[in-house]
């Protein structure tokens, strides 16, 4: 009789143990998961893939400002997230073999920067929520059906810049311009897209306008020394592989006094004379709050418009101005931020 007794009261003990360890890691748990340190369970993790085209300062400060964006509505790297990002270095064939391991991994969301990268991406899944940035007109690249109702599993953010500014800022600095060149890489839809408005708006000034294309970087330099002494300016849109040889192009330009307007501000601040342009890191802090709408409180892709930046800024390179003999107005002058 007393051992069946000290049998019974060892397994009341044993289940009271039992029962107190369980409650204290319930306790120590949150309704999010984590402990009371504030440490997320590994069921909590979102797993974001970033992939970028190649590397340049506006696709970098687009990344950046998306994972700064992330962190500033509590998504932080290593915390609550994982970011695995993948630079495909300018190749295609390295876009379409990240974007297939990612869509294989099953990311819980995934940015696409540059039109080639998104381009991609989309094309290997068709229910991972996809965020594109750095992408001129989505719509025309195939990428949603409509940029105010995307339709599937793709939304984010356009660059478009103001290029009818970009224009009449071309007539400002070089009024005497009469034969314009039109610098692009012929591999992207977005640059011909831009060309194409570039060119209604050139009507205005009475500009006779030259296409020159390029296939890849290897052409840049052939290309441009043809334009040496037969026209009188060069324009180039957002073009990821224009961007990437800006300092070989503003070496002939500048050398030979070919005022040379380009699209975006990191590429005024390589050699470029002039532009209107968007801001690319808050252009990624644009993108990170769509982000946030997906992860945060199920959004829906299919019905998030493309989404664009408010306000753009006007960069001129004074240094390059001074060299070349471009005089700046001062109204002009007084509204731009100079990029040494």
């Amino acid at each position: 009789m007393k051992l069946f007794r000290m049998k019974k009261l060892s397994v009341v003990a044993l289940v009271a143990m039992l029962t107190a360890v369980v409650m204290t890691a319930c306790g120590n748990a949150d309704s999010n998961g984590t402990n009371g340190e504030g440490n997320i369970s590994a069921t909590q993790v979102k797993n974001i893939g970033i992939l970028q085209l190649v590397e340049h300062d506006s696709l970098d400060l687009s990344r950046e400002g998306f994972i700064d964006g992330l962190a500033e509505a509590g998504y932080i790297d290593g915390k609550n997230i994982k970011i695995d990002y993948k630079n495909a270095q300018g190749d295609i064939a390295n876009c379409n073999t990240i974007a297939g391991q990612f869509a294989n991994d099953n990311k819980d969301l995934i940015l696409a920067i540059a039109t080639p990268a998104a381009q991609a991406m989309e094309s290997k899944t068709k229910t991972t929520p996809i965020l594109v940035t750095a992408v001129t007109n989505p719509e025309d690249s195939k990428l949603v059906q409509s940029n105010n109702a995307p339709g599937g599993n793709v939304t984010g953010t356009s660059d478009l810049t103001p290029v009818k500014e970009q224009m009449e800022l071309l007539a400002q600095l070089c009024p005497n311009a009469k034969k314009v060149a039109f610098l692009y890489c012929s591999g992207e839809s977005n640059s011909k897209y831009q060309i194409d408005i570039a060119k209604e708006e050139a009507e205005k000034y009475r500009f006779e306008t030259v296409e020159k294309t390029v296939s890849d970087s290897n052409d840049i330099q052939a290309v441009v020394q043809s334009l040496v002494g037969q026209v009188d300016a060069i324009y180039s849109p957002t073009d990821n592989v224009i961007a990437a040889n800006i300092p070989l192009i503003s070496q002939i330009a500048t050398a030979n006094k070919i005022p040379f307007f380009v699209g975006e501000d990191n590429s005024v601040k390589l050699g470029g004379l002039a532009t209107y342009s968007v801001d690319y890191y808050e252009l990624g802090k644009l993108t990170a709050k769509q982000a946030v709408r997906i992860l945060q409180d199920g959004e829906n892709p299919a019905t998030m418009p493309i989404e664009y930046l408010s306000e753009n800024k006007l960069y001129i390179n004074f240094d390059v101005a001074e060299k070349i003999g471009v005089q700046i107005p001062a109204q002009i002058a007084e509204k731009a931020s100079d990029v040494k």
